[in-house]
């Protein structure tokens, strides 16, 4: 994930990209991961992911962070997106009170389950929410987290909603001008 490269691209006539309005759209690897982020953010690369912030740091108040990995041609079925979550939060130090059940999200192209958990920011002594999600489909396995202040949940909350709507894994595009190819 250390090999990023920001290309901003010309799009053609009659492109077959399409977003919601107020949306911009992210594409990683030409298609191995694809998600709608709201248009006015800023994006950082970082060594380990993508991260999307509502202004610039310092001075942002909510990030997401992107990763995925290519995952090998077997079936993973019978290890369930819930247990790795869980083995993930195990290892999580800050001082968590609260934690949701898992959320779960079945489509025909993939799935995805995530937590959130509540705990008080020790720097700014403030009520945060921390969502993890991991996924599955097509070979990748995506990781996206975000830290959203408790009393900006119905602010943020939407973009998190909007960018598990939209996430698409494994839909390479040959032309990133022309976009995906509409049948």
């Amino acid at each position: 994930m250390a090999n990023w490269d920001r290309e901003e691209l010309e799009l053609k006539k009659g492109h077959g990209w399409k977003s919601k309005p107020g949306k911009k759209i992210f594409v990683g690897d030409r298609g191995a991961i694809r998600l709608d982020y709201p248009e006015d953010w800023v994006v950082i690369p970082d060594d380990d992911s993508i991260k999307f912030y509502d202004k610039q740091p310092p001075d942002d108040d909510t990030c997401l962070a992107v990763s995925y990995m290519r995952l090998p041609p077997v079936d993973l079925s019978g290890l369930p997106l819930t247990e790795m979550l869980k083995v993930a939060l195990n290892g999580d130090t800050r001082p968590v009170y609260a934690k949701s059940e898992p959320y779960i999200i079945k489509r025909d192209d993939l799935e995805l389950a995530w937590f959130e958990i509540s705990f008080i920011d020790p720097l700014q002594q403030r009520d945060c929410r921390s969502r993890l999600c991991i996924g599955r489909g097509s070979y990748i396995q995506p990781l996206l987290t975000m830290e959203i202040w408790t009393d900006e949940l119905d602010l943020y909350g939407p973009v998190w909603d909007d960018v598990l709507a939209s996430l698409q894994l494994g839909a390479y595009i040959d032309d990133p001008t022309r976009g995906p190819i509409l049948h």
